[in-house]
């Protein structure tokens, strides 16, 4: 049976990834640190093989490879980019030099595995209108500590293919959410926002029900293109079967709207009444916008994304109502 090992298992892709490599009739093993929350992955702990490991500590790594999988998928990463300025050093060490530990394992286990590299669309950083859509030869741009770190991981993955001859295949994917997100990213928190507004309306008392909710915001006028999680697994298993190894490929979805109409249309799925407000802590010190992502190189492999927008921020704030997720 296919062995695949995904790098930081109890993460939001990596769950719906183990879904269905599970509903695919494969063998899932997947990397987790001492201290990592597993809860999204509750649901499979009977399924799979769990392995501790660290990034940062090479001998972990090594250890990881004894199964000798046939596929890895690297998602492990610090990916809140939020807090990568808060965290720059940790970040870039863990995207970065962790991605080295990863790949000088699997050199020194003498495997041969076919390996995703997951870069990210934030290596293009901030593009301008005429390198959009943005194509896999755009310069890289890096504006934030998680990109960055994102840029180094990118270049040791095409160092190990080109020096090495490891299997590696590298994906830069643009935007993508839907349920289990828990990442700040503001489609998470207006959906968070708004599940709150809901719970209290129903909860509050009689002479506070039909009251005005404040929902704040960063910057609604970033522009993304939006996937959905789903659709994206999806596309990394046919990645790693009919990629061509050393390239790289950018993936995202069809739909492309300003952050302030991903927050008008999920208003538009509640009834409780909400005016908007800006958040100055929202607003990042360099914003990235025009993610507009040219897909075309991907898709010759036979993958076009199935889930809409629509259906995506239905389920992604059906997941917020549900999970009564701390707000």
């Amino acid at each position: 049976m296919t062995k695949n090992l995904i790098t930081g298992i109890g993460g939001f892709v990596a769950s719906h990834l183990a879904d269905y490599l599970l509903e695919m009739g494969e063998e899932v093993y997947g990397t987790y640190r001492w201290n990592e929350d597993l809860s999204k992955i509750e649901h499979l702990k009977d399924k799979i093989t769990l392995i501790p490991m660290d990034l940062n500590d090479l001998r972990s790594c090594i250890d990881a490879m004894e199964f000798k999988p046939d596929y890895i998928f690297h998602l492990a990463a610090q990916s809140y980019v939020s807090e990568s300025f808060n965290y720059p050093i940790e970040t870039i060490r863990t995207n970065t030099l962790g991605t080295l530990n990863l790949l000088e394992a699997v050199r020194l286990a003498k495997i041969d595995p076919i390996i995703h590299v997951c870069s990210s669309s934030e290596v293009y950083g901030l593009v301008t209108k005429d390198e959009i859509p943005i194509k896999e030869s755009c310069k890289f741009n890096p504006s934030n500590p998680y990109a960055v770190g994102k840029v180094g991981a990118d270049m040791i993955a095409l160092m190990y293919y080109t020096n090495y001859g490891l299997k590696i295949i590298r994906t830069r994917m643009f935007t993508h959410t839907g349920p289990r997100r828990t990442m700040l990213s503001a489609e998470v928190n207006f959906a968070k926002q708004i599940a709150k507004f809901e719970e209290h309306s129903r909860t509050c008392i009689e002479a506070d029900k039909g009251g005005v909710y404040t929902l704040k915001h960063g910057n609604l006028d970033s522009i993304r293109t939006f996937a959905d999680v789903r659709d994206a697994v999806k596309a990394y298993y046919l990645l790693v079967r009919k990629g061509k190894i050393g390239e790289v490929y950018n993936i995202g979805g069809e739909t492309t709207k300003t952050i302030g109409e991903v927050l008008d249309y999920l208003i538009s799925l509640s009834d409780v009444e909400i005016i908007k407000e800006v958040d100055q802590s929202l607003l990042r010190p360099y914003d990235v916008t025009l993610q507009i992502p040219d897909c075309s190189k991907f898709k010759k492999l036979g993958w076009e994304p199935e889930i809409t927008f629509e259906q995506t921020m239905q389920d992604l704030l059906n997941w917020c109502r549900k999970s009564k997720i701390k707000y």
